[in-house]
């Protein structure tokens, strides 16, 4: 085995290490948590806004193919998604779905030919 593959494989290695340490440390820990505790409700609340600050990342500050789109679509898709999430009584895969068909249609038709 050469030299590279070696610390490709330490590097994995490593990397699988450091994740099963705390994952597991977090299994040891979870027992003795209540759930209605502030802790729990803390990480909710931090979990809640970093997936709030990723969405309005990719809304207002888009990078890749999404940055070929204009803003006005992207605010108007995501206003659909929102819409028919809490129209259909809080349903993630018809408000992702209806979003990202939202986002097609809007982009197909704002395209320069």
């Amino acid at each position: 085995m050469s030299d590279p593959d070696l610390w490709g494989i330490v590097v994995v290695l490593a990397g699988a290490a450091a994740t099963f340490l705390w994952r597991a440390l977090g299994v040891t820990l979870s027992g003795r948590l209540r759930p209605d505790s502030p802790v729990i409700d803390l990480v909710g609340c931090i979990a809640y806004a970093l997936l709030a600050a990723l969405v309005a990342r990719m809304i207002l500050l888009p990078i890749g193919p999404l940055q070929a789109t204009g803003l006005a679509s992207r605010l108007v898709a995501a206003g659909v998604a929102v819409a028919v999430f809490f129209a259909l009584r809080r349903n993630l895969v018809a408000g992702v779905v209806a979003g990202g068909g939202a986002l097609a249609l809007l982009a197909s038709a704002t395209a320069v030919p």
